[in-house]
């Protein structure tokens, strides 16, 4: 099972996010929240376009 995730952002912007992170992620370019924990897995917010091994 992978761990990461490559997540998509409406920006257009690609980026791989740790499932199980324990802050927000945001764009590298546009600042939007991709991800935010939950005490377990994550919320991912984008779409996830595939996972990563």
């Amino acid at each position: 099972m992978a761990e990461f995730v490559l997540v998509k952002c409406n920006c257009g912007s690609e980026q791989p996010v740790f499932k199980y992170a324990k802050s927000i992620v945001r764009c590298m370019n546009c600042n939007a929240v991709l991800a935010e924990p939950r005490g377990g897995e994550a919320k991912i917010i984008g779409e996830i376009q595939k996972e990563l091994e």
